[in-house]
């Protein structure tokens, strides 16, 4: 074997499995990260005491290369599965949701788009080849089978409280995907199940970033790459506000967006298309209280007051001394909303969690913290993959993906590892 020495930029979970793949098979990654910790969007923060995700995760039985890793880290023990519930805040009630009797028992909803809306879910989860569907716009499919019924007080507030203006251009195949993660979470027709990691993601990524060092890599926080330097149509190595530093190959993990800025050398037919892409953001609220809101999960939400398409009250699924909830507010990073700042949405949280819950009284609010995201998602349109430029770039040794580059599948941490131990193994062959 050659023995390489390549850098990868981005140490969220992509980049650490890309390094992680290719300190195992005996070649010296060297990782570098703008941030001051690895994860990206699955980073910790001490928020009022407690170490947690900045954002929220959880895991499905159906994560097949996350619960590997857990195992090649010894770490298999650490993992732990829950039954769940989901929740439905609709027309100023909570009711339940997520399972066949919990449809048939919804308020507001008629007989026939009950059935369709039920329909589509079964069918949803149980096809596999998405490839049909990849040039089909998401919102014209789900109103052919579920109805407008069923599309106005289950779908269209999901759509347009996360995508906006973007919500009638979507891939049906991407919205199909997230359908079948779920769905694929149930271990019965009327239960689901889904996981935590003891200690959250900061488990799985120490065990990473250690044996990553373990076996010869190294990682570099604080330490953002500004250029790649390319010559000859070969990639020669990245600069750093210490200088130029010579590798064999170079790995970009870090949203597509950045490319452009750190690799203006690129052809200018590829810099077009990654300046082509879009991203949703998030700013993501945080609250600790002394009380639940509700004894769900999920909890998807339709109502005029609320900016938001749901909330997830993690502390039901991972035990925890208080009660965490996370309430995210999507939005394209250009909309105005954006810009607010964090206080905005923090007010909306407590008002919209008191609305849910009128029990909860402003001294059971222990603590809130907003978080941002400025590229949380892609926004993929019908035909998505078609149009990003190949993974391996027209120059020799330069490699460029994230996680626009399994789609049709939701950027989830189990996809990442899956494709960035896959692009480790492409990039030494």
């Amino acid at each position: 074997m050659n023995k390489q020495r390549i850098a990868v930029l981005g140490a969220g979970p992509m980049g650490l499995a890309v390094a992680y793949q290719l300190a195992r098979d005996g070649h010296v990654p060297v990782l570098f990260e703008a941030d001051d910790r690895v994860g990206g969007m699955t980073a910790t923060f001490d928020f009022d005491g407690l170490d947690i995700e900045r954002y929220y995760h959880f895991h499905c039985i159906s994560d097949h290369a996350f619960l590997q890793m857990l195992d090649e880290l010894n770490l298999g023990s650490k993992m732990q599965w829950v039954e769940t519930k989901m929740g439905y805040w609709f027309q100023n009630r909570l009711q339940p949701w997520g399972n066949p009797l919990a449809l048939l028992s919804f308020k507001g909803l008629g007989l026939v788009a009950k059935f369709r809306y039920g329909l589509h879910a079964f069918l949803s989860t149980k096809r596999n080849d998405w490839k049909p569907l990849d040039h089909v716009e998401a919102t014209g499919w789900i109103r052919c089978w579920v109805g407008e019924e069923a599309y106005e007080v289950l779908w269209r507030r999901l759509f347009d409280y996360k995508f906006y203006d973007y919500s009638s251009n979507l891939s049906a195949a991407w919205i199909w995907s997230r359908i079948r993660r779920i769905g694929r979470s149930r271990y019965s027709l009327f239960r689901e199940k889904l996981g935590y990691l003891e200690g959250g993601s900061a488990t799985l990524l120490q065990g990473m970033h250690n044996d990553i060092a373990a076996h010869g890599g190294e990682i570099r926080l604080s330490t953002p790459v500004t250029r790649v330097v390319m010559e000859g149509g070969e990639v020669r190595g990245v600069e750093t506000a210490t200088g130029f530093e010579a590798f064999d190959k170079v790995i970009s993990t870090v949203p597509l967006p950045f490319v452009p800025r750190i690799m203006p050398d690129l052809p200018a037919d590829i810099l077009h298309k990654f300046q082509q892409i879009k991203n949703i953001a998030v700013v993501c609220v945080i609250a600790k209280l002394k009380k639940p809101v509700t004894e769900n999960f999920w909890l998807n939400t339709n109502d005029e007051e609320m900016d938001i398409p749901g909330l997830v009250e993690y502390s039901n699924l991972r035990p925890l001394d208080q009660h965490i909830v996370y309430v995210p507010f999507y939005m394209p990073g250009e909309h105005a909303k954006y810009a607010d700042p964090d206080d905005v949405f923090l007010d909306k949280v407590k008002r919209y969690l008191k609305k849910i819950n009128p029990a909860l009284q402003d001294d059971d609010f222990i603590a809130m913290h907003a978080s941002r995201y400025r590229h949380a998602q892609p926004i993929c349109d019908p035909g998505y993959l078609e149009q990003l430029p190949p993974a391996a770039l027209p120059v020799q040794g330069l490699w460029v993906a994230d996680t626009s580059y399994y789609y049709p599948e939701d950027r989830g941490i189990s996809e990442s590892i899956a494709y960035g131990r896959a692009l480790a193994q492409k990039a030494v062959a």
